[in-house]
């Protein structure tokens, strides 16, 4: 590839800025900064990212990949519609792998695993404490179960469960509309870490099962409540809060201090 001096481009150099910015617009479709149905101009995102459009195009392409966007013909790349159906679908598979990644990661964890579980779970409290946006919540939730992941050291079950991450994330946004809501998921996680923390891959399985399936019923709950709402005009439904439009790049900023 031929920069725009004339010179032979630095490969390297794109590639990093092809990651930084798959990255980046990716955090912005999980956090709910672009909603389902967004157009992902490349020219646009460029100019909002300060980039050049190459790395943005490479991170849109790589966006229709992971299913976290979708080519419309006549309209070009959109962040993928959330199907209720399919997600569903993908989160019922989703249990049973990501218990047998918490079992893995319970018989293969080290102190310094242990220590940082200890510190994500922390450092999640505290975040909440301060009244942390939805998408915070969201990076750390990622964050968590990326780790336990890597801990497992399978990476045949870690690239399955990448899959899947790319439309069951597409929930997130309805998942942290309110700090009940992320209270239930931090005491889902701490029984998830207690059980691998006490040597007990039963257990590590059991409480990481229960949380996806938690998951899976809170937001089919949220959904059908939110569309009983859009059915019924002017009919709120009790206890649900609207979804949060959180400003991209919080969520890089909270995890950039666990560094």
């Amino acid at each position: 590839m031929i920069s725009a001096a004339g010179q032979p481009a630095d490969t390297g150099q794109l590639r990093l800025l092809g990651d930084q910015a798959y990255e980046r617009i990716k955090s912005m479709v999980i956090d709910g900064a672009l909603p389902p149905g967004t157009s992902l101009s490349v020219s646009a995102l460029a100019v909002e990212l300060g980039m050049s459009r190459s790395p943005v195009r490479e991170a849109v392409q790589r966006l229709i990949h992971d299913g976290l966007a979708t080519h419309v013909a006549h309209r070009g790349a959109m962040v993928t519609q959330v199907d209720a159906v399919e997600l569903d679908s993908l989160y019922v598979v989703k249990e049973p792998l990501e218990g047998l990644a918490a079992r893995l990661a319970t018989e293969r964890m080290t102190v310094d695993d242990e220590r940082i579980l200890r510190e994500l779970l922390a450092r999640h409290e505290e975040l909440l404490a301060a009244g942390a946006p939805g998408s915070v919540h969201t990076q750390m939730d990622l964050t968590l179960h990326r780790t336990v992941h890597v801990i497992a050291g399978n990476p045949a079950l870690a690239e399955v469960l990448a899959q899947f991450a790319g439309r069951t994330n597409l929930a997130f946004p309805a998942l942290w509309t309110s700090k009940e809501m992320a209270r239930l998921a931090i005491d889902e996680h701490k029984a998830i870490v207690d059980a691998m923390i006490a040597g007990d891959p039963d257990g590590a399985e059991r409480a990481a099962r229960r949380h996806v399936s938690c998951i899976r019923l809170r937001w089919a709950r949220r959904n059908r409540s939110a569309g009983a709402g859009t059915s019924n005009a002017g009919r709120t439904s009790a206890g649900i809060s609207g979804i949060d439009a959180p400003v991209a790049g919080v969520a890089g900023t909270a995890l950039g201090a666990l560094s």
